[in-house]
């Protein structure tokens, strides 16, 4: 009886190792895993029905530019919407510089049709403008089907094409003018620390530029300053960096509907925490944490340091 008892407690052992190595051997790698960016917004003339869009992350920097540039000019979400299908349909929401002829950049815009010189319909800021430029000029372009808008602009050879990116394009513009709180999310890889890579105060000034260029208006950013603790880790994911983190608040408290521009400003830093290393985003009682991103937004257990009203806190790492 006892070597029987020995032998099932080594069996057990011994699946219990197995078990170990193959949940070590089948778990993914937190440098290696899937980075994507979902949006998802509800019809809000139909509580059955919702948009959604999912992109890589590069191509949703893209989308925050785009429909940033309309709602900075003031525009309606329903034009950032055909701008987003237009884009998604044309390049892929992204700046490539190759095309139909001498079409190029986010719009395949050509520079033989008067749409500026090659370095202009490459450059993502002057693009977006020209095609918004373009978009205004068309009648009633806000009660046209978004394909029928976006073709009067286009000209294309596919005019059908842009319908099939209308629930897209609904739903990043939706999400990015701050109109659907906590609807854009993205999942990323930990932040990989090199010594080529800028400092996280460096990419504190990049992202502030970038929004004024195209992020909402009615905002002010405080200063940049270091985190009390490291929040990056290695291109493992597994060991602490050692790199200080900065941290910056900008505050929509002075806009028109700060609840609006604070939500517009959050997930436009998500939709480019890839690219600007942010591993950590805070407004209205919700979190955005980078280590834990498949959970999307979040709500702390415990309130701590939240930031004010109308403030949304920037973590990059």
């Amino acid at each position: 009886m006892a070597v029987l008892l020995v032998l099932v407690l080594l069996v057990v052992a011994l699946v219990a190792v197995l078990v170990w190595f193959a949940a070590r051997a089948f778990a993914p790698d937190p440098a290696t895993a899937r980075q994507t960016c979902t949006a998802v917004v509800a019809d809000p003339t139909d509580a059955d029905v919702s948009f959604r869009a999912e992109l890589a992350p590069d191509q949703t920097a893209y989308a925050a530019l785009v429909v940033g540039v309309a709602n900075q000019r003031g525009l309606p979400a329903r034009a950032a919407t055909i701008g987003i299908a237009t884009a998604i349909q044309e390049s892929g929401l992204r700046n490539i510089d190759y095309g139909d002829r001498d079409s190029l950049g986010l719009f395949q815009q050509r520079p033989s049709q008067g749409w500026g010189s090659e370095g202009e319909v490459q450059d993502p800021l002057y693009a977006t403008g020209a095609f918004y430029d373009a978009l205004v000029q068309v009648d009633g372009y806000t009660d046209l089907d978004v394909t029928v808008a976006a073709q009067e602009v286009q000209r294309s050879g596919f005019p059908e094409a842009y319908a099939d990116h209308e629930g897209e394009g609904r739903a990043l513009a939706s999400a990015l003018y701050g109109l659907a709180p906590a609807s854009l999310a993205c999942e990323l890889r930990p932040v990989a620390v090199d010594a080529d890579r800028p400092a996280p105060a460096e990419q504190a000034a990049t992202l502030l530029a970038d929004l004024d260029d195209f992020g909402p208006t009615g905002w002010q950013a405080g200063d940049v300053v270091a985190a009390p603790e490291p929040a990056a880790t290695d291109a493992t994911g597994t060991e602490p960096a050692g790199r200080p983190a900065a941290v910056v608040e900008l505050s929509a408290a002075g806009a028109d509907r700060p609840d609006r521009v604070a939500w517009a400003l959050a997930h436009s830093a998500v939709a480019m925490a890839s690219a600007r290393d942010v591993v950590r985003v805070e407004v209205a009682g919700q979190v955005w944490d980078r280590d834990r991103s498949d959970a999307g937004w979040t709500t702390p257990e415990e309130a701590g340091d939240a930031p004010d009203e109308g403030t949304v806190r920037v973590t990059l790492g």
